[in-house]
């Protein structure tokens, strides 16, 4: 810090010289009001001109100030006044108006508020004997707490909250203070008093330095607002106007820039990372160097060396290593690793960090500048510049200096080369120069620089700033310019460090114009060094394809790999394996880049030089360039004419213009690619067309048109197609497939040899749309007898695991007459057939009766009497002693049975029933209904009602309601015939013809019908071309009837025996009374004779079930067909 006087002046009076006791600035700060003796006095700041004189003061005035805001409220009428037990010496308001604070001679610091009411009352340790001579407030905003600095005649310098809590210890001055005043913004405080001088201090307290040494005591001293402006008013009648220059102290190396401030502190900053670190010294910092790890600064009385606690290179924490505890006087300061170095105007001293000294060099000239240039730790090397102009170099462990060269004028900065092989000066003049170290030579020189610093990552690139720009020179090339205010200090690659006023800014300044400087002239490899050190992505494309069609594929390779641009990484990487294989042809090369630049016909030019005509046209028909291809190709061969025409195509049906492609393949004789794309879009007048155009030879393009059609289903032009090219197997696919089963029968009944091409699936579609019996015949035709039974089998499988036990049974009874057919045609497999034919005959009966008992216990509601879900429990009961089919359960039987038996009273029965369900898992929904049931049944007589008992017809026994026999008489073991509807039992004997008498001969026999006065009429009725028996209420004599006389004398014994008729009881019978099952080869008729003729009985013609006439003709009505055989009943017999 220096103090330059700016103006003095002396007032006089006529007697006397009256002292300066207050100084006032009027707040813009362009006048000064001065108290001199009874005098106020007005001066210019600006020259120290005095305005004006103001008299009228009678006697001595002690005090002005400026008015800002008024001296009174404007509700306030008067002062308000206030004693006090001391004289009051000093006061001041706090920045926002609220307190005031009053010094006193006792030694007391009052601070009251605006009533005039005692807050805070600040004893000093001196009481009386130190008066309060001057206060002040710290005007700072950036201060959480209103902060008073108290001055006091005891020698000290204190600071106090608002609060009255002292801030820190008291500063010991040595004099006594008569004025204290703080800077604008309270960063400084100037001091003056007994010592005739003014002092400068930090707002701690810490003295930084004299601002002026006067002959008297200074009494008054004040700031000039925001700015560095001090005046002082002294005893003698002095004002002393001066002004404070703040030099700035700093340090830089490399990216590690260290400043001082608020002129007692150090920051330390990371100019790359932006970390800042600071070092609180309390002291003033009079100097700073940085180097490496090692941090100097030098204080008053001392020298502090500070190192890092790491060697990270972004670490920023800083230790204490050494203290030197010595007073220094010198112009620079440099720290090395184990040294520092004092420079004194032409005097060089070496000194360890023990404060020994161990070299000295004395210049011939004034030293301007010295830098460390780096070395091993206790060699460094320092480069030094004289005001005579010789650059020297000296080593710190050598005593002698070597001088590199010697110029003319004289020195202002300097920096070497990283290989130190290059020098660059600026001198008085304010020019760089840059020399050769080895030959001395200057290399060049640029007017218009105040410093100069090389690229520490590139040997040839230094920048230099002046007169308000920056300047990059790369090599000897041309300077490039860019707008920059103050002084460039560093350049790191991209990085340029630059200090403006007193901060230091890491400037981001890209490459670019230095790089294509060496671009221009093709050194591609130091294009690529100064791309490194920070261009834009498009520069190092630029850089990449530069080189690459440069041919430096190694520089291209690590540029494009910066870019991540693959494509040309994989060209680079084809030209690299093309030229380990022995290619040398650097035409050819720079063909392909130009092809991948987009340079086509600069390409293809280079590619018909090499003799590459066939790649320079697969170039231009890749890029769909078909007229620049046709230009290349000119009229030379047709052969590549038709592959343009085809690539054209190609490209035609990839941009979406099916039709021209499809045009453009006509054209090129490529049919097949035409009809894909006709066929794809479904064109079929085109399709046509070509079909026709087509000759009958070229099968696959005809083919092909039929393939389409037949998935356009244009089945007409399929049917022509396949018909020109005389396909009949595929032309008979093609009528399966569309389902026209007569055009396909019609080619079957010429070509027999596709009849299983034919019938097959012709049967399958017919089974997969339940057309059972046309199936069946298919198969037939196509002798596909075992697939018919299969398809049937799996159809019934499938009915009965989904419970459709109504339609399994009819699937079970057509897999039966299907066997029947096989049996009839196949005598090996007869035997096997017809074993097949009786069990799915009783499977299909007995899910055709459990249909009935699985609605009744699943659905909440049965159509069924209960006679008739009785009769049919029992029927199944009878039924299921051996093995129980797939589906039906036992348990449903047993317990519809059980239900149905307890209605109808059979509670014996019922009991069993429920016994026997005891034995069995019942599901749970059953379980409490059966509990109860079997609980309350108890309740009921143990026997059943006479009226349900069976009796058997043909020996008129009571049979019981569950018989262990089965569905036989106990006594004559006749078997019972049962209706198909109620299940009850019909009066129906079965009988045999006796041997020698055939089927036709019987039938004729009954027919004769010898006639008989007695019997009345009997009515023969054609009821739904089905064979229906009514007869009217008349009995026949038994005795007069021979089949009569027949069943009692042949009844009886442990066997059952058939009854076996003659032909002469055939002529007796009546044609009425007799049903006659007409199975159809291998097995026999089987004939039936009505006990009962006025029981009306229908049998049906196609499944030869029995039923009640009345049961048979309402379920007819309900479904349109037999129920058991579902036989139409319009379908002829």
């Amino acid at each position: 810090m220096r103090a330059v006087p700016t103006w003095i002046d002396k007032v006089h009076d006529l007697h006397f010289l009256p002292s300066i006791y207050d100084l006032a600035f009027k707040p813009d700060g362009s006048q000064l009001i001065v108290a001199a003796g009874n005098r106020v006095l007005v001066y210019d700041t600006s020259d120290g001109t005095l305005i004006q004189p103001l008299k009228g003061h009678k006697d001595t005035v002690y005090c002005v100030a400026y008015a800002k805001d008024g001296l009174w409220s404007p509700e306030q009428k008067s002062v308000s006044k206030h004693k006090v037990n001391s004289k009051i010496t000093c006061c001041g308001w706090t920045n926002d108006g609220q307190y005031l604070a009053l010094g006193m001679m006792n030694g007391v610091v009052s601070i009251r508020n605006k009533n005039g009411e005692e807050k805070v009352k600040i004893e000093r340790p001196g009481g009386s004997s130190s008066p309060i001579w001057s206060i002040a407030w710290n005007p700072s905003k950036d201060e959480h707490n209103d902060i008073l600095a108290v001055a006091d005649w005891g020698q000290k310098l204190s600071f106090y909250q608002l609060s009255g809590k002292q801030i820190g210890k008291d500063r010991t001055l040595t004099y006594d203070p008569c004025c204290v005043s703080y800077f604008s913004k309270g960063e400084y405080i100037v001091m003056g008093g007994s010592d005739k001088q003014a002092s400068l201090y930090t707002k701690d307290g810490v003295r930084l330095g004299t601002i002026g040494e006067q002959s008297s005591w200074v009494w008054t001293c004040r700031v000039k607002p925001d700015s560095n402006y001090v005046v002082l008013g002294c005893q003698d009648g002095t004002i002393a106007f001066f002004q404070l220059i703040f030099s700035t102290v700093h340090g830089l190396y490399k990216d590690r820039y260290a400043y001082r401030d608020s002129m007692t502190d150090v920051i330390v900053q990371h100019l790359i990372t932006e970390q800042k670190v600071r070092i609180k010294c309390r002291e003033l910092v009079k100097k700073i160097a940085i180097y490496r790890n090692r941090l100097a600064i030098q204080l008053p009385e001392k020298i502090l060396i500070y190192e890092l606690y790491s060697d990270d290179s972004s670490d920023m924490h800083y230790r204490i290593k050494e203290k030197i505890c010595r007073k220094f006087e010198c112009n620079l300061l440099v720290v090395c690793s184990q040294h520092i170095i004092l420079c004194q105007e032409k005097r060089l001293q070496c000194l360890s960090f023990t404060s020994i000294k161990e070299k000295e060099w004395l210049m011939e000239s004034l030293i301007r500048y010295i830098k460390v240039i780096g070395g091993p730790p206790g060699r460094e090397g320092l480069l030094v510049g004289l005001k005579n102009g010789a650059i020297l170099k000296i080593f710190v462990d050598n005593p002698f200096a070597i001088t590199l060269l010697k110029q003319s004028t004289s020195v202002r900065c300097l920096d070497m080369s990283t290989s130190r092989s290059k020098l660059a000066v600026v001198d008085e003049h304010n020019t760089c120069l840059v020399y050769d170290i080895h030959t001395k030579e200057l290399l060049f020189q640029e007017p218009n620089a105040n410093s100069v610093a090389w690229n520490t990552q590139c040997e040839d690139m230094l920048c230099f700033s002046g007169s308000g720009y920056l300047n990059i020179k790369a090599s000897n090339f041309p300077v490039h310019q860019q707008k920059l205010q103050g002084f460039v200090v560093g350049y790191n690659g991209s990085k340029i460090f630059c200090l403006h006023v007193y901060s230091m800014s890491a400037v981001e300044v890209p490459q670019s114009a230095p790089m294509y400087q060496y671009l221009e002239r093709r050194m591609f490899k130091e294009a690529y060094q100064i791309a490194c050190l920070g261009v834009t992505d498009s520069d190092w494309r630029d850089l990449a394809t530069e080189a690459l069609e440069g041919l430096d594929f190694d520089t291209s390779k690590k540029a494009f790999i910066r870019v991540r641009d693959l494509r040309y990484l994989e060209l680079i990487n084809s030209i690299e394996e093309r030229k380990k294989r022995g290619e040398s042809d650097t035409e050819l090369f720079l063909a392909d880049v130009y092809a991948y630049q987009g340079k086509f016909h600069e390409a293809a030019r280079l590619y018909k030089r090499t003799g590459l005509d066939s790649r320079a046209l697969s170039m231009y028909t890749d890029l769909r360039m078909f007229e620049y291809a046709k230009e290349f190709v000119g009229a030379a061969d047709p052969k590549n004419t038709r592959m343009l025409m085809s690539k054209q195509a190609d490209w035609a049906k990839n941009s979406k213009e099916p039709r021209a492609a499809a045009q453009m393949y006509l054209t090129a004789g490529e049919h097949l690619k035409a009809i894909d794309i006709i066929g794809e879009h479904g064109w079929v007048d085109m399709l046509i067309d070509i079909a026709r155009k087509l000759d009958k030879a070229e099968r696959e393009p005809l083919a092909k048109c039929a393939a389409y059609f037949q998935k356009l289903k244009h089945h007409g032009y399929a049917s022509e197609t396949y018909s020109k090219m005389g396909d009949l197997q595929a032309l008979v696919h093609l009528h399966v497939e569309a389902r026209h089963w007569d055009e396909a029968f019609a080619l079957v009944e010429k070509h027999a040899q596709f009849k299983d091409d034919v019938y097959v699936p012709y049967a399958q579609w017919l089974a997969e749309n339940d057309r059972f019996e046309e199936a069946q015949k298919a198969f037939h035709k196509a002798g596909r007898q075992s697939e018919a039974v299969k398809v049937l089998e799996q159809l019934t499988h499938n009915a009965v695991v989904e419970s459709r036990f109504n339609d399994a049974a009819y699937y079970y009874w057509m897999l039966s007459m299907q066997c029947l057919d096989i049996a009839r045609e196949n005598e090996e497999r007869k035997e096997e057939m017809l074993k097949k034919f009786k069990r799915f005959q009783h499977l299909a009966e007995l899910y055709h009766v459990y249909h009935s008992i699985q609605r009744y216990t699943d659905e909440p509601f049965s159509s069924h009497m209960p006679e008739t879900l009785f009769n049919i429990s029992r029927y199944l009961l009878h039924n299921l002693t051996k093995d129980v089919p797939l589906g039906i359960s036992k348990v449903n039987t047993l317990y519809a049975l059980a239900k149905q038996s307890r209605t109808l009273g059979a509670f014996k029965l019922a009991r069993h029933a429920y016994e026997k369900l005891q034995e069995l898992h019942v599901p749970s929904r059953f379980q409490e209904s059966m509990d109860l049931g079997s609980l309350t049944v108890r309740s009921k007589p143990y026997h059943d009602n006479e009226d349900l008992i069976p009796m058997c017809y043909r020996c008129s026994t009571n049979n019981p309601l569950l018989n262990s026999q089965g569905s036989v008489c106990i006594n004559c073991k006749q078997p019972f015939i049962y209706s198909a509807s109620s299940y009850e039992v019909l009066p129906l004997v079965q009988f045999y013809l006796d041997k020698g008498i055939g089927d036709e001969e019987a039938v004729s026999l009954i027919d004769l019908e010898v006639p008989c006065i007695d019997r009345k009429a009997a009515r023969w009725q054609e009821m739904s071309k089905s064979q229906s028996l009514k007869l009217d209420d008349g009995t026949e004599d038994t005795e007069e009837d021979p089949f009569m006389a027949k069943l009692s004398f042949e009844q009886g014994g442990s066997d059952f025996v058939p009854v076996v008729v003659s032909r002469s009881v055939l002529r007796s019978m009546s044609r009425r009374d007799v049903l006659i099952k007409r199975w159809p080869k291998p097995l026999h008729w089987e004939y039936y004779r009505s006990l009962l003729p006025d029981v009306s009985i229908t049998m049906c013609p196609s499944c030869f079930q029995m039923f009640h006439s009345e049961d048979y003709e309402l379920l007819v009505l309900q479904h349109n067909c037999c129920p058991y055989c579902r036989r139409p009943i319009d379908e002829p017999n």
